[in-house]
């Protein structure tokens, strides 16, 4: 029994019966009536954040890389930064003259209801067999996503009507492709917070075996979610924070995984005191003494690895440290203070069938977690080479991961726009479907123009707008859009322009974009993965006053990471058939991964230093801290686990690849990292795990 515990069971002997009980009545009524307040508060703003989002990949770039400064140039030509799109016809045999006369009264009713540059004959390109034509819109007037995505929707119902028989019309393009991704992030926000719940509320149903308790833990990680979307809708208001639908999904997971973890954690401990301490509220007092240490440090590690990401030059992944952030802050205080003022008020019997009485032990059952402590204990140097060879043999894996993804490539259902490009690509394979932009000084744009077309592995130049100032180029290369071959004509464009003396001319469009994205992301993922050991290092030494155990827990995860991303290497392309990797994941899912997967060896090792500090010795701490963590820390995984695995359901090619990968790295860390490797480790280093702290001196040795 913990000192504290003792302490209350003392207090509640001798005191009165009765004596105090108004005041903590009062006391989680008065919580609660403060979440109510904040509830109410924040609700409103809840629900504004999903329209807060910005998902263009420009947007995700700092204001430094080249192809941002392209579409802010574009903005201050006449007519503002134009969208455009491809409007591809096709027919199988050949376009026929009644196709054609279709396709001309499409165009008038387009440009009647559009401001289109070329008015209603737009440039219109027919392939070399006859089957397909290729017209290029450029619409100006559009001044966001929503504007955007009402004209895709318009462009697509005109083409629609009057359509002779057997003919294909498909609009592609950016801005098609773009209203696509954003229709699909739209519909996701629902469909995750459902499943997420689902998730959750099926698996506490299964770790407690009650009708009732896990409706509590579900309900009160209901209010820290409302109240984080609410806090990250103020934070884009007040800081102009960038802000992407994949940030909103993941703290939404987030808050219900880490969330439960908490929960499931305080309510082992408070079900265990209420067996030695006869008032809820003092056993519910000594419960928070005895896990919030290592609850506040576990919240900790994740704000503190969160919060590096604000580092990274990525505006997506450094937005996504204070969204993360935000969400884990509520998490935890509403299972810090929430969560116990009503387990407080409902007092044993929320825990029917399954009551724990005052004066009683709990059955003692044989335990699995103690049963893998004794196979580990008999041979731990063999159990550590054998986990350590499996982690870098997975690890090895992530040599096959695909390239980086493309954007045709990100829907798990091919939308409109993405089979347009597919149509094109078939018909014209000596063209791209999709522009490089080049934009000059006006004075030097007949220069720059020659130079573009002297460029090898340019098909055609296209003179887009023009004002005083600067002028555009819409570039057109022989390789297909994002490919390798596109991404080095791209690089000599830019040699070729930036030469041109006085020009400042420089190059953009969507390929040019992913280029960009992907070096930002190599130069945050140097930059942010060492913020994050050092400061996920020192939460971890400032909790268990070593330097080796918080070094042993880091590699640890670090391992799990790696075999994590061996794993995804093996399944995404050779059985999922995935033909790319979102740029940003690595970063991302070491950040996550790190910081959740470390909290299993907080929950582990904390438990190890009270047995050490009662006076156990270095073995028999380690092991029974195994099997007294054991049960709850593998449901904890668990349940992180499977709220992320819920994003292996969504739509989108990216946040299916994070969801496995990091549900996959806590699975391995639950399972073998904590139960085997860290233990054999204890068991190996004995009293010098602990070392320099006073538990690895020889006088605590037992």
């Amino acid at each position: 029994m913990a000192p504290a515990a003792d302490t209350q069971q003392k207090e509640g002997r001798s005191r009165p019966a009765g004596e105090g009980r108004p005041r903590r009545r009062a006391i989680p009524w008065a919580v609660i009536a403060l979440w109510i307040v904040v509830l109410a508060v924040t609700a409103p703003f809840a629900g504004k954040l999903s329209g807060a989002a910005r998902d263009r990949p420009v947007d995700y770039l700092p204001a430094s890389a080249e192809s941002t400064r392209v579409e802010h140039l574009l903005q201050k030509l006449p007519g503002g930064n134009t969208s455009d799109a491809l409007l591809v016809y096709h027919r199988d045999g050949g376009l026929q003259p009644a196709d054609t006369k279709a396709a001309q009264e499409h165009l008038k009713k387009i440009a009647g209801r559009y401001e289109l540059r070329g008015g209603d004959k737009p440039p219109t390109v027919v392939s070399k067999d006859g089957a397909t034509s290729m017209t290029a819109l450029s619409v100006s007037g559009l001044s966001d996503a929503s504007a955007q995505g009402k004209a895709v929707d318009g462009i697509r119902d005109i083409v629609k009507e009057d359509k002779p028989a057997g003919l294909k019309a498909e609009l592609g393009g950016q801005v098609a492709l773009m209203s696509d991704q954003n229709e699909v992030f739209q519909s996701i926000d629902g469909v995750l917070l459902l499943g997420t719940a689902g998730v959750v509320a099926v698996l506490l149903i299964l770790i407690y075996r009650s009708p009732f308790l896990w409706l509590v833990p579900l309900a009160v990680v209901g209010v820290a979610a409302s109240a984080a979307m609410a806090g990250v809708y103020g934070l884009i208001k007040a800081f102009d924070l960038t802000v992407t639908t994949m940030s909103t999904s993941v703290m939404t997971v987030l808050i219900f995984g880490a969330g439960t973890d908490y929960a499931l954690l305080l309510v082992a401990r408070y079900r265990e005191e209420l067996r030695h301490v006869e008032q809820p509220f003092d056993a519910m007092r000594s419960a928070i003494r005895g896990c919030g240490p290592a609850v506040l440090a576990s919240s900790g590690t994740v704000v503190a690895g969160l919060m590096c990401l604000m580092a990274a030059d990525l505006n997506s992944s450094s937005g996504l440290g204070p969204v993360g952030a935000v969400g884990v802050f509520c998490a935890l205080a509403s299972m810090m203070t929430l969560l116990p003022a009503v387990l407080v008020l409902l007092g044993r019997r929320v825990f029917w069938p399954i009551v724990p009485v005052y004066g009683t032990e709990a059955v003692q059952r044989r335990s699995l977690f103690a049963a893998m402590g004794n196979s580990a204990s008999r041979r731990p140097a063999l159990v550590l080479l054998c986990g350590v060879g499996a982690l870098v043999a997975l690890s090895v894996g992530a040599l096959k991961l695909p390239g980086t993804l493309k954007q045709e490539d990100a829907f798990l259902k091919k939308p409109d726009s993405v089979a347009a490009m597919r149509t094109v690509a078939a018909a014209f394979p000596d063209a791209s479907s999709l522009p490089i932009t080049v934009v000059t000084r006006t004075p030097q744009a007949g220069e720059v123009e020659k130079a573009v077309k002297a460029t090898k592995g340019v098909a055609t130049v296209q003179p887009g707008r023009s004002g005083e100032e600067r002028t555009e180029l819409q570039v057109f290369s022989v390789a297909k859009p994002e490919s390798a071959g596109e991404k080095k004509t791209i690089s000599a464009l830019r040699d070729a322009v930036h030469d041109v003396k006085g020009a400042q001319a420089i190059v953009g469009g969507p390929t040019a974009q992913q280029m960009d994205l992907d070096t930002t992301n190599a130069d945050d993922r140097r930059k942010v993965i060492p913020l994050v050991l050092v400061a996920v290092m020192i939460v971890l030494v400032a909790l268990l006053r070593s330097l080796v155990a918080a070094a042993v827990l880091v590699l640890a995860v670090i391992a799990s990471w790696g075999a994590a991303m061996g794993l995804s290497g093996l399944v995404f392309g050779p059985l999922l058939g995935y033909k790319g990797l979102d740029p940003s994941l690595p970063l991302l899912t070491f950040v996550f991964l790190i910081a959740l997967g470390v909290d299993y060896g907080i929950f582990l090792m904390h438990r190890a230093r009270e047995e050490r500090l009662k006076g156990a010795g270095p073995e028999e701490a380690a092991l029974t801290a195994l099997r007294t963590t054991g049960g709850v820390i593998t449901s904890a995984g668990i349940v992180l686990a499977a709220t992320f695995a819920v994003l292996a359901t969504l739509p989108l090619v990216a946040l299916v690849e994070m969801g496995f990968i990091i549900a996959v790295g806590v699975l391995l860390d639950t399972f073998l990292v904590r139960t085997y490797l860290v233990t054999s480790a204890s068991l190996l280093l004995k009293r010098w795990m602990w070392w320099p702290g006073k538990l690895s001196r020889g006088s605590m040795e037992t």
